[in-house]
């Protein structure tokens, strides 16, 4: 039996308005949520356009021309915009008629196209029980027919397996949100004997260490400590009654473990470093997960991810920048100081979930604006930007530093 998609009603008139288009053919992203019972779909973004084609109204006639690398940079940087729990869960293609034999081929391409992209990107690991397969949407821009269906992206020779794709109302207007605020503090050294110090991939494996300590945190749901298979709300309907809040809030605590357990043995190295980066401060975190009787597990797993993902991002981000305004190969300084950039949320219409963005202090409105049309096709109000870290208070502020010094001895476990 195949899986079931649960779209947002909404969804069935955007894509019937991409269809309108007079263009041979449309790509896109759906973004959504995966459970081992159901997948919800709660937003589908078309793939913006390229320069040229904007500015010569030029649209690719053949799907042999589908621009892979530019489809799986869209998806990364949508990936990047989303919280805990949701995820690029699959690709669609609106296509003329003459053109629907060779969609399908196209969709396979681009579904293991996009999760490897994504997946290079991510510091943890899918868990053995997590749902694999993803979406292949095709419509017909004539007929207006929808054939779903799905690819493992864990088996590269998967084949196509029927899915049922089905619109409802309101799908995620009183989804579950569980909100936290994470102290870092970590510290990265430097060794010596590293020829050159790649600032980049030193920070991507400090924070893979950092990540398993987050993976082994404890987490307090509303102050207690719950069983991973009792479900998120259990012992919160009595409180409640039959009143069904459109949005209702979890406040977690996350407990890191401050040395390991007295039973793993382990041995000291030492090594000579010259230098270090350091990452402080408070990061604003927060997670979705359906209504639809969801486990603790569930609930905890979206949000481990969503601090892993925001502190990734924003070192990704920074090392973007920096690249911009001062160049790839600028090696020669000494210290650098600078503030990473701070998240914000935006409602989505229709929902109570809210998407995520990145600004650095200097960046304008319109231009986080501008980067959610082009990214995720919406508009947004100014007075909708959510800033989640004020900078002014000094509360949030989260930093990146880096320093060369005088080696100095490193004590390893």
């Amino acid at each position: 039996m195949g899986r079931t998609y649960f779209v947002e009603e909404a969804i069935g008139q955007y894509l019937s308005d991409l269809s309108t288009n007079l263009k041979p053919y449309v790509t896109g992203l759906l973004i959504g949520q995966c459970s081992p019972q159901r997948d919800y779909v709660i937003r589908a973004v078309r793939t913006p356009p390229k320069e040229e084609q904007k500015e010569d109204h030029i649209s690719p006639s053949k799907l042999a021309s589908v621009d892979e690398e530019w489809i799986t940079t869209h998806a990364s940087q949508v990936s990047r915009m989303l919280p805990g729990g949701l995820l690029v869960l699959g690709v669609f293609i609106i296509a003329t008629p003459e053109l629907s034999k060779d969609s399908q081929n196209a969709l396979r391409k681009l579904i293991f196209s996009v999760e490897k992209s994504l997946t290079k990107r991510r510091l943890w690991k899918p868990a053995e029980e997590e749902v694999s397969d993803r979406a292949a949407l095709q419509i017909c821009s004539a007929t207006k027919k929808v054939v779903c269906r799905t690819y493992d992206v864990q088996d590269p020779k998967s084949s196509a397996k029927p899915a049922d794709w089905k619109y409802q109302s309101a799908l995620s207007a009183s989804w579950l949100a569980l909100d936290c605020t994470v102290n870092v503090n970590i510290h990265i050294p430097l060794l010596a004997t590293s020829p050159n110090h790649d600032l980049e991939k030193n920070t991507k494996n400090g924070l893979n260490r950092w990540s398993k300590q987050i993976e082994d945190s404890v987490f307090l749901i509303n102050g207690q400590i719950k069983d991973d298979d009792t479900e998120l709300l259990e012992g919160q309907k009595k409180l409640r009654g039959n009143t069904q809040s459109s949005t209702q809030f979890s406040d977690v605590k996350v407990l890191t473990q401050l040395s390991q357990s007295s039973s793993h043995r382990s041995t000291a190295t030492v090594q000579v470093c010259s230098g270090s980066i350091n990452l402080k401060g408070a990061v604003k975190c927060r997670a979705y997960v359906h209504n639809n009787k969801p486990k603790v597990k569930e609930a905890i797993q979206a949000l481990k991810r969503d601090i892993i993902n925001t502190l990734s991002d924003r070192c990704e981000i920074l090392f973007e920048d920096l690249i911009i305004n001062e160049g790839p190969h600028k090696k020669n300084f000494e210290r650098e100081y600078h503030v990473l950039p701070q998240r914000l949320f935006v409602p989505v219409a229709g929902s109570n979930v809210m998407l995520s963005d990145y600004k650095f202090g200097d960046e304008a409105t319109g231009e986080i604006q501008e980067r959610f049309v082009e990214m995720l096709d919406q508009s947004v109000q100014a007075e909708d930007i959510h800033i989640a870290e004020e900078i002014n208070t000094g509360k949030y502020m989260f930093s990146f530093m880096y320093q060369m010094q005088c080696p100095k001895l490193k004590f390893c476990d």
